[in-house]
């Protein structure tokens, strides 16, 4: 029996309606975006003016490496005055930046036709990216010219321009593809992403054969469990392949030894860690707070519970009834108990915007001790190396003030607060008094 869907005429007319929209809000959103990255690229070519003169300050009979550092310190700067006006990551930010640049830059046809609407900015990417490698002018122009005729035909999606760009960029490559792989693979890396429901996400950056031939593997190992019926039977295993092949993946990572990088036996006996907040709730089975996975990810109570059983020593975080600010921290086995304490209180970079942890984190003296400032939990903080080196070598500056707020100052002289974190904790909101 087949099901048949039919619209009215009604309905008819109210999705042609919706889907013009749709057209006309899309082409807007890829215009605007347009404009965005050519205000990156003049934010890009200032960073360069700026670092060129900081540059060009240097002392002669230093290395070439200082007026290097020069040039990077200006991109940071500026990177961080657009991304902390943005709420956003001056990482991120000075990335874009780097993006605008280049397309504007080397594909200026493509950036045009993207402001005029003529091309979707998915479709601009997936062009730029193709053809970044084209190191002639001429060669970059043809492939230009000829990915916007292209992309006027229907149904072109970014991927199928994608498959397209990249059979249009070979044939101009003046470098064979083993000297372009040969590059390419000092790009090679891996990361972290955390997803919802305490989930998270690892990816990893390599060459395709070896990527495909461990996806391979671990299918041929996967089918090799579901092939024995009976066994997950009697262990009550219902995972189907994805699961099984996940699973597969994170054993092999956490227990594995790496042996072709460790001659030594050495590798092998290096284990993972994790940083676990859990508030005493979650201990006991009770409804409150979840508990945190490096001050960031939720994780379930029993997973928790598992990780608590098995670790080797506590953190004790005691934090106000009321407010919930961090009051102390100690530990059943005490070590440095400031730097714990600072820890607990920032939890993570405490430039605005940052994410990077705190433990990955420098403890930084706002007020230098070299000037004077003392080393208490009134003038420390948590500062990743990049803003670490933001504060120290760019016009950038800070000071902190009550309860641990930090005020920091941008080249054009705007004010931005970031405030502690709140711990991981409930408390009942009846007095915003600082415990202090």
């Amino acid at each position: 029996m087949k099901v048949l869907v039919e619209l009215s005429d009604e309905q008819v007319g109210v999705l042609g309606a919706v889907t013009g929209m749709l057209v006309d809000v899309d082409r807007t959103i890829s215009q605007l975006l347009a404009v965005k990255e050519g205000l990156l690229a003049v934010g890009a070519r200032l960073s360069f003016e700026i670092g060129a003169d900081a540059a060009a300050a240097v002392d002669p009979g230093l290395p070439d490496s200082y007026a290097g550092d020069a040039m990077d310190l200006a991109a940071r700067a500026v990177a961080a005055e657009f991304a902390v006006a943005l709420q956003s990551s001056d990482r991120s930010l000075q990335r874009r930046m780097t993006e605008a640049d280049a397309k504007v830059a080397l594909f200026p046809a493509v950036w045009r036709a993207q402001g005029v609407g003529a091309v979707t900015a998915g479709q601009a990417r997936a062009i730029v990216d193709a053809g970044t490698h084209l190191d002639d002018e001429s060669d970059r122009d043809a492939y230009a010219a000829e990915m916007i005729d292209l992309v006027q035909a229907p149904g072109l999606s970014p991927s199928r321009v994608g498959r397209a760009a990249r059979r249009a960029a070979e044939r101009r490559q003046p470098r064979t593809l083993e000297d372009r792989h040969r590059d390419a693979r000092r790009t090679r890396k891996s990361w972290v992403k955390d997803r919802a429901d305490g989930m998270a996400e690892f990816g990893v950056l390599g060459p395709a054969a070896l990527i495909h031939g461990a996806s391979d593997r671990l299918t041929a190992m996967g089918l090799g469990i579901l092939s024995d019926a009976t066994a997950r039977r009697e262990a009550g295993d219902d995972r189907c392949l994805d699961e099984i092949r996940a699973d597969l993946a994170l054993d092999l990572l956490l227990t594995g030894a790496p042996a072709g990088h460790d001659p030594d036996g050495l590798l092998a006996g290096v284990t993972g860690a994790v940083s676990v907040t859990i508030p005493v709730t979650a201990l006991l089975g009770v409804t409150g707070p979840c508990a945190e996975l490096d001050g960031s990810t939720p994780i379930d109570g029993a997973t928790a519970r598992r990780l608590a059983a098995d670790a080797p020593g506590w953190d004790r975080v005691l934090t106000h009834p009321i407010t919930g600010a961090v009051l102390a921290v100690d530990r059943y086995r005490p070590s440095a108990e400031l730097r714990r304490w600072l820890r607990a209180r920032d939890q993570r970079c405490r430039f605005p915007g940052c994410g990077y942890l705190a433990r990955d984190c420098d403890i930084d003296h706002t007020t230098d001790a070299a000037t004077g400032g003392p080393t208490d939990a009134h003038n420390l903080g948590a500062l990743c190396r990049r803003h670490h080196v933001l504060k120290h070598q760019t016009p950038w500056t800070v000071e902190q003030l009550d309860g641990g707020t930090f005020s920091w100052t941008s080249p054009t002289r705007k004010v931005y607060l970031d405030t502690p974190p709140p711990p991981n904790t409930g408390t009942p909101m009846r007095d915003d008094r600082p415990p202090f």
